[in-house]
């Protein structure tokens, strides 16, 4: 516990160190994962730095306080991919077989993380495990096993390839955020997932969808939003194809960040 609230300490003052420093850059906070619970993954870290923004990562903590603190720092929140949800406790569905992973202590910080961020108005972009987060908590539900519960799906959702090759395409809503800065209503996406929004919660429209119609992308609103492919595997990787998504996650920060003067 001692060796938590160091670490706490320690990105509460390095935020205010990179918020001096980043003059009109925004500050990105970036979810942690449970192998690391003071790290993310560098793909994410990677692609918002080359969209403008300074990215920080957001120890794992239910603390409120502590979180409270951070969220009054950063300008907007990325929510990373990882494990399976917990389905009994956050939309009530007893667990198959198929389930996956699950990670208590991540699933609360998460949760907790997603609703304090929202209802501070913070923009926020939810990826994969952070897309399916951003649905379960405001309400919705998913698929816990596409495979074994989705019986119409025929498209593969967990490649076997590099996370900047694209597998397989999804068809994108007009007029959605996802039309909007990439321009088309068509795109070629990875996939590395065996679950998946299945009911969107109160709010919520649905703005992509793969072939079989396996939903791939959601909105609350123009600054909140979850998508269900990693645009990050590119974009790292220097295929530029998904940087409008994050140029735009970083306006938005821009925006949120002009608000709080």
């Amino acid at each position: 516990m001692k060796r938590l609230s160091i670490i706490l300490a320690v990105a509460i003052l390095s935020l205010s160190f990179f918020q001096e420093s980043a003059a009109k850059s925004p500050l990105i906070g970036v979810s942690a994962s449970e192998n690391s619970p003071a790290a993310a993954p560098s793909t994410y870290i990677k692609s918002i730095r080359k969209a403008g923004g300074v990215p920080v990562v957001i120890p794992m903590t239910t603390d409120k306080e502590q979180l409270e603190k951070i969220l009054a720092t950063v300008d907007g929140i990325l929510m990373t991919g990882g494990e399976d949800i917990d389905p009994l406790k956050y939309y009530g569905e007893e667990p198959l077989r198929a389930q996956g992973e699950i990670v208590p202590y991540r699933d609360e910080f998460d949760c907790m993380l997603i609703k304090m961020a929202v209802e501070k108005g913070l923009p926020l972009l939810g990826i994969c495990r952070g897309e399916q987060l951003l649905n379960v908590v405001f309400g919705g539900t998913l698929y816990q096993d596409i495979p074994s519960q989705a019986k119409d799906s025929y498209v593969k959702h967990r490649q076997q390839a590099p996370s900047s090759y694209g597998t397989h395409s999804i068809s994108i809503e007009k007029g959605s955020i996802l039309n909007k800065v990439l321009g088309t209503e068509r795109a070629v996406v990875n996939s590395f997932h065996h679950q998946a929004v299945k009911d969107p919660a109160p709010g919520f429209k649905v703005i992509a969808r793969a072939a079989d119609g396996i939903i791939e992308g959601i909105q609350m609103n123009e600054k909140v939003f979850g998508l269900q492919f990693h645009p990050e595997g590119f974009v790292s990787s220097g295929d530029d194809t998904f940087l409008p998504i994050f140029q735009y996650f970083v306006e938005k920060a821009t925006e949120y960040q002009g608000s709080k003067k």
